[in-house]
């Protein structure tokens, strides 16, 4: 159930002063995740018009290769945009169904420099340390 929408002072920062995941906090992190999507779908948009006003035209085999080599990542940039997307839209759902900044692992809340940095954190720094070991000892094996 989606939480009631507080409206934000211009220079709110979250600060470990207030309740962890307080209306406030919630909003601003939502207002981030949206403000962070919106930029990729802008991007992305802009690499589609490209793509589509820059079809391959060059006769030098050498300019159509390299042009197909960036286009190729820029591709690749886009796909892993689309995937930190999911991951954004996953993060809003947490907002709304009262998970956000938990710990999925452990439960514990996520510290709030955690969630500045990285908004689509769904782990502690130490949960996510242990995961990525497990997963390298995994990998290794």
């Amino acid at each position: 159930m989606p939480h009631a929408r507080v409206e934000m002072p211009v220079d709110y920062r979250p600060s470990d002063d207030e309740a962890f995941m307080n209306p406030l906090q919630l909003e601003y992190f939502r207002q981030r995740l949206l403000s962070w999507k919106k930029q990729i779908l802008d991007e992305a948009q802009t690499t589609l018009n490209v793509l589509q006003l820059e079809q391959l035209r060059e006769a030098d085999l050498t300019d159509r290769a390299s042009s197909e080599s960036d286009w190729s990542v820029e591709l690749r940039t886009r796909d892993r945009q689309r995937k930190l997307i999911a991951k954004i839209q996953a993060a809003l759902r947490r907002i709304d169904d009262g998970e956000y900044g938990f710990c999925e692992v452990t439960g514990e809340p996520i510290s709030l420099r955690r969630l500045e940095a990285r908004p689509i954190a769904t782990m502690t720094v130490e949960a996510q340390e242990r995961h990525e070991r497990q997963e390298k000892i995994s990998r290794d094996a």
